[in-house]
């Protein structure tokens, strides 16, 4: 017999190769070679962890004591993928056009971004799949235990595999589910460990059947003939029954918090559906294939009174096939585990997003702006959450004990979980349905499901016998079974018939008798509507004082380099040379949907309006939700766009209306300055030259001195005659470029050394020497001059006690990109604009020159196709170079 340590190895063995698959997947999609990871095969493997153990092994045991009642598990998903297709491409567009993280969130987006809401559906869905996981542990122990009884010689502790099996899929759901804080960005490596376990689970499914019809019943004609003469091929359908369940099997497939992840959220390209609309119900057909075969067999030739949830198992063992049986094993392991890791990581999402996160804003009480490292929060809240789901399904199962309890709970989860559907649907189809209605309606459909069926299905001890018998308070209308009198039903089809009519009822009566905000008829517009207009602006106001805080807390949730990229990005899209965009209404649709990716469309909207202080309602938008008719609509929309342009047109004309006034009070004191700066070194030229014509008898080194300071003179004179002539060649497009190739840090080295040579001010540099190493085609020699600008600069403005200057080079966007921040106090706000123009210095008392410096550069690099830029909002003064890997020479 197989020992349960070389059971305990192989598992061992499997879980080492589902690591080591999920890593290599990373890797690829981190590189770039993901093709193959996002083809419609392995999205349609992922949905197969809709195939839990519960219906790996449960299926044969549901045909074994209902007959052929296990189809309406298979048939309700097929029916949603042939008969529901056009409803999942809506849903996955919804989806992918809003960012959405969980179904909690898209419920959340949908009414108006409540958190509220989202809180309700993240409670329910932990309530109806944690008992779910544990029985996923469930499943593993009971197989560990036949194997365990196959072995004498073992020493099992019934309990203990569960608890290191839950431990394990933390870590693997911590690893592969928490590497990117953006939770709509795809796991790869999680689908393809699913997808791989799709085909593991399939195959031992199949061979189990294949060797229960060909080498136990003796052929198909054989296996036939036993079957009819079995109770499971008699006839007997129970219509209110099977009806109830295929409805709740198909309301699952779309609501279960692990279905929505694999089907929405990890959705590449929507058009994966038309492949999963057939492939998904060939699975399912395949898994069911041999379901009745093996129940009729197992029934026959075991022992009477064994487990038929195990049939899988114990038939191979019966007849002497362990290889087999540990091939099992496997497909009952991976059916449990991939439902496991997957809703772990969807529920941990919906938790850290709608629970932890709010919660921690409000604590720490200082504002989006000010709210702290929210990356970090935000991680270390879903890896505890991961961590703390599968610790409640551990204590679930081993305070349930298991039993009849425990393995009924899949329907009642199914039951539990679809009082989401009437929000879902009514929210993607109806545009009259409100916050208010979809909050009664779940509460209501939540209290009647834990009322009538999930405590009654808990076993004695956690419903007094005497509200069962008796009903609520000694009302017999109140009875959790024969509610309002009604009696004679099946638990199950009487539970779901009252939650979700009154469920429905109470969403649609209390949508129709509150008025939904602003907000809610957009975004219901937005969802009902979403092929005609899945994006654009919703009505967000903003002003430019609040860009700088926009980008402080995108930093914070996105990450420095990520959130200077998409405001840069964003900047180029509306054609600005600055640092910031404009905070316009779309630039603001966008950035919140970049936020809702890593913290959730609720959480995302309340930081950004804590920072823009609320949102208006455009007239495009309320003509949409009035649905007025298209010739008003695009008049409308002309003319908002066009008011928009004006007012961009006319905040663009006060921007330069002040700048042209700081231009001219700069020209005036440059005329100033450079009439003193002529004259002095002009001044000085004459007098020692007349003192050298005039003076008789001059000692040698007095004529010396006096010649080397009219020498000086010269020089400074020469200097900044070399700065005007060389801005107006530049400027006039005259300048003759001597393009050559180099490396970049030799490029910085001497840049380097002839700033800080000679000079009495200490500036100690930090750089990274292997970064730098990049081979470039531009004038070196411009490029050096204006390196050596920017050090000089910072070497004489720093006003740091130990001055500093790190040069850092990255790579973004196909540019190579040098940032020069010192530690000094930077360049005031209101300064920051005028830097790169002519005769601007920022500060009088230190300049040294006329101001030509920075602009001479601008010419420089645009020149050589690339720019500098300040950049607001680091520790010090900081520059950044910005320059194309190949010679992009500008139009001369």
């Amino acid at each position: 017999m197989t020992s349960l340590n070389v059971l305990v190895a192989v598992c061992l063995s499997y879980v080492v190769l589902l690591f080591g698959v999920a890593f290599a997947a990373d890797r690829l999609a981190s590189a770039g070679r993901s093709t193959w990871l996002r083809s419609p095969l392995v999205y349609t493997l992922s949905l197969s962890i809709y195939c839990t153990a519960w219906t790996f092994y449960g299926a044969v045991g549901y045909a074994a004591r209902s007959g052929l009642e296990f189809v309406t598990i298979y048939l309700g998903p097929t029916l949603v993928m042939i008969g529901w297709w056009w409803g999942l491409r809506k849903l996955v567009r919804v989806g992918r056009s809003q960012r959405v993280t969980s179904i909690a969130d898209l419920i959340s987006s949908r009414y108006g971004k409540s958190n509220t809401l989202a809180v309700c559906v993240t409670i329910l869905a932990v309530i109806g799949v944690t008992p779910y996981i544990a029985l996923q542990l469930q499943s593993i122990t009971l197989s560990f235990t036949i194997f365990a009884e196959t072995d004498p010689a073992g020493s099992y502790v019934e309990g203990s595999s569960a608890f290191w099996v839950a431990a394990g899929l933390a870590v693997f759901a911590i690893l592969f589910g928490t590497r990117n804080l953006d939770a709509n960005e795809r796991h790869h490596g999680v689908v393809t460990a699913v997808a791989i376990e799709a085909v593991v689970k399939l195959i031992a499914l199949l061979a189990v059947g294949v060797f229960v019809v060909w080498g136990i019943a003796g052929g198909v004609f054989d296996t036939l003939q036993r079957i009819d003469a079995s109770e499971i091929g008699v006839w007997q359908v129970d219509h209110g029954r099977w009806a109830t369940i295929t409805f709740l099997a198909a309301a699952a497939f779309v609501c279960l918090p692990r279905m929505f992840q694999v089907m929405v959220v990890e959705n590449d390209d929507e058009r994966h559906l038309r492949t999963a609309a057939w492939a998904f119900p060939l699975y399912l057909m395949l898994m069911s294939l041999f379901v009745v075969p093996i129940a009729v067999v197992g029934l026959e030739i075991l022992p009477e009174g064994s487990n038929p949830d195990l049939f899988v198992l114990t038939v191979p063992l019966a007849q002497g096939q362990e290889m087999l049986a540990m091939l099992s094993f496997l497909g009952g392991f991976s059916s449990a585990t991939s439902m496991v890791i997957v809703a772990a990581m969807a529920l941990s999402t919906m938790v850290s997003n709608h629970i932890v996160m709010p919660i921690w804003l409000n604590a720490k009480g200082g504002g989006a702006s000010v709210s702290g490292d929210v990356r970090s929060v935000v991680l270390y809240a879903r890896r505890v959450s991961i961590a703390a789901v599968l610790a409640l399904g551990y204590f679930y199962y081993r305070l349930s004990g298991g039993g009849a309890a425990l393995a009924s709970i899949g329907l009642i989860a199914f039951a539990g979980i679809a009082q989401i559907l009437p929000a879902l649907v009514g929210g993607l189809f109806w545009r009259g349905a409100t916050r208010t209605g979809a909050l009664v309606g779940l509460t209501v459909g939540f209290v009647l499901w834990l009322f009538t069926l999930l405590l009654p299905g808990m076993g004695a001890g956690v419903l007094a016998p005497s509200v069962i018998e008796q009903g609520l308070w000694g009302l017999s209308w109140l009875r959790p079974q024969a509610l309002f009198g009604i009696e004679g039903l099946d638990p199950m089809v009487h539970s779901v018939m009252w939650s979700l009519s009154l469920n429905s009822a109470a969403f649609c009566i209390a949508s129709l008798l509150s008025f939904p905000s602003p907000l809610e008829r957009l975004q219901g517009a937005q969802f009902v509507n979403v092929f005609d207009h899945s994006a654009g602006p919703r009505g967000w106001s903003g002003s430019v004082a609040q860009s700088e805080d926009l980008m402080i807390m995108s930093q914070r949730i996105m990450g420095a380099r990520e959130a200077q990229e998409f405001f840069q990005a964003e900047a180029k899209a509306q054609g600005s040379r600055a640092y910031f965009p404009e905070p316009t209404p779309a630039f603001l649709e966008r950035l919140e949907r970049e936020l809702s990716g890593s913290v959730g469309a609720a959480t995302a909207h309340a930081m950004i309006g804590q920072i823009v202080g609320g949102s208006s309602v455009s007239v495009e938008d309320l003509l949409a939700v009035a649905d007025e008719s298209a010739q008003l609509l695009e008049y409308s929309s002309r003319l908002e766009a066009k008011s928009a342009e004006l007012s961009r047109t006319a905040h663009k004309l006060r921007d330069a209306n002040e700048k042209l006034t700081q231009i001219s009070l700069q020209k005036d004191a440059f005329l100033s300055q450079i009439s003193h700066e002529l004259r002095t070194p002009m001044t000085s030229i004459r007098a020692f030259s007349e003192i050298l014509r005039d003076t008789d008898g001059l000692e040698v080194a007095e004529k010396t001195r006096y010649a080397a300071i009219i020498h000086d003179e010269a020089m400074r004179l020469t200097r900044l005659l070399n700065d005007l002539l060389d801005l107006s060649v530049l400027e006039n497009g005259q300048v003759s470029l001597n393009v050559t190739e180099g490396m970049l840090v030799d490029v910085i080295d001497r840049a380097s050394s002839t700033a800080l040579t000679g000079s009495i001010n200490p500036l100690k540099l930090r750089r990274n020497r292997a970064t730098e190493r990049i081979a470039i085609r531009t004038d070196l020699d411009r490029l050096t001059q204006v390196f050596i600008n920017l050090i000089a600069n910072a070497q004489k403005y720093c006003e740091a006690h130990e001055p500093t200057l790190s040069i850092s080079v990255h790579d973004v966007g196909g540019q190579v990109v040098v940032d020069f921040v010192d530690n000094g106090n930077g360049i005031p706000p209101h300064s920051q604009k005028m830097v790169f123009e002519k005769f601007a210095r920022v500060s009088a008392e230190k300049a040294g020159g006329a101001g030509l410096g920075l602009a001479i550069c601008r010419e420089i690099m645009q020149r050589l196709g690339g720019n500098v830029t300040y950049l607001p909002g680091q520790e010090g003064g900081a520059f950044r170079v910005s320059l194309p890997l190949g010679l992009e020479i500008a139009a001369q």
